[in-house]
């Protein structure tokens, strides 16, 4: 597994990463605790339960210090190059875009996820990747980013062009994460076909005929090149160290697949059985935080709630609203089923590990500088919302 830091990449403020910060309930691995808390040279350096005479502290009034966020798993950046079906979008616009947004919900690790391999030539994931891979490095490297960004491929195994369509990425210094899917309509994630119809219909903007057609032809295509692109992926991910995880687990055979392979992660499993099985077997379970939010998913299968009520819930990915993250963590704390360091440990300290990058996501010393302050308003219908104030990255303020 890859342990990085893309270094000089995110907007710059503040000299050399170095803040010091006091009043802060400090969100540590087991506790909360109030106090102050030093960043030098990008790392986290002195931890604190007080005061602080270092003059120039940031007083964060009381508010929350968290680490950032890690992010897993989001669609963000392909709904910014594909707002509306067949319309693309600029790429370094899109990318700047989407940047923006991770960084203002609280993220400051971000796995882009980005598929290939579509039948339909119409889809973004039926396209050719170059273009957006030159305008991460050129955002990159002119400083223009204010997120730590990786790769994560999402490879759809049925599609005939996905080994294709996977060569820009081969060898990427960026590709962190490579994601096995199967959205055959009748399995996994489609195992109810009216959902499928309501989502390719309603989202991807497809007629009736098209999904009937597509159906049809799916479990042709699936026969042909699911298991040789299965295992061409597992064997590149092992050759070069890169995390695995699989999607849409629903059965425990699925999930012993995986664990065979290599697996570090089942995203989104379906059934509550899929996740007691990845539990079992060593696998992080990862959940939308659209689905806490919303309080189901969207799909009609097993509740991220569900799961955490059953402990079973290690990382929570934003899926496709990147400020559901935050949210999500806080709702599990609300419903009581998690305490706020273990809620806050799915987006942060859980995704870093599960997908290699032992250098981040927890306050603790030698760990990078990535901080949220976070504050929590009280809303006039008697609730609460959490609200991120300020995002450093390596302790350099990018929000």
């Amino acid at each position: 597994m890859k342990e990085s830091s893309a270094s000089g990449e995110g907007t710059r403020t503040g000299l050399g990463g170095n803040v010091v910060f006091r009043n802060a309930r400090m969100v540590l691995p087991d506790e909360v605790v109030p106090g102050a808390l030093s960043v030098l040279n990008g790392r986290i350096v002195a931890i604190d339960d007080g005061g602080t005479s270092i003059a120039g502290a940031i007083d964060l009034g009381g508010d929350y210090l968290m680490p950032g966020m890690v992010e897993v798993h989001t669609d963000n950046f392909e709904r910014h190059l594909m707002p509306r079906p067949k319309v693309r979008w600029p790429e370094l616009p899109a990318l700047l875009t989407h940047d923006a947004e991770v960084a203002a919900a609280g993220i400051t690790t971000v796995f882009d996820a980005l598929g290939v391999g579509e039948a339909d030539t119409d889809s973004l994931r039926g396209s050719a990747w170059h273009d957006v891979l030159a305008a991460l490095e050129l955002g990159a490297s002119q400083h223009l980013l204010r997120a730590d960004h990786h790769l994560h491929v999402r490879c759809e195994l049925p599609a005939p062009n996905t080994i294709s369509l996977f060569e820009p990425f081969q060898h990427h210094p960026r590709l962190s994460l490579i994601s096995l899917m199967d959205h055959t309509p009748g399995q996994r994630q489609w195992e109810n076909l009216d959902q499928a119809r309501v989502y390719y219909t309603g989202k991807k903007g497809w007629s009736a005929e098209k999904f009937e057609r597509q159906v049809a032809a799916a479990a042709e295509l699936q026969a042909q090149y699911a298991e040789p692109h299965r295992a061409y992926f597992v064997d590149y991910c092992r050759t070069h160290g890169v995390a695995l995880a699989s999607h849409d687990d629903t059965t425990v055979a699925h999930v012993m697949q995986a664990h065979g392979e290599g697996a570090s992660m089942s995203e989104f499993p379906t059934t509550l059985a899929a996740a007691q099985a990845a539990r079992a077997h060593g696998l992080c379970t990862v959940m939308g935080g659209p689905n806490v939010v919303r309080g189901g998913s969207h799909s009609g299968n097993v509740s991220a709630s569900e799961l955490a009520r059953h402990g079973l819930l290690d990382i929570l990915s934003s899926d496709y609203v990147p400020g559901s993250l935050l949210s999500a963590a806080m709702r599990l704390v609300s419903d009581g089923h998690y305490s706020l360091p273990k809620a806050v440990a799915t987006v942060t300290r859980a995704p870093a590990l599960a997908a290699g990058l032992a250098d981040r996501g927890a306050l603790q010393a030698g760990l990078r500088g990535d901080l949220l302050q976070v504050h929590v308003a009280q809303l006039p219908n008697g609730g609460s919302h959490a609200v991120v104030r300020a995002v450093w990255r390596e302790g350099r303020r990018v929000l």
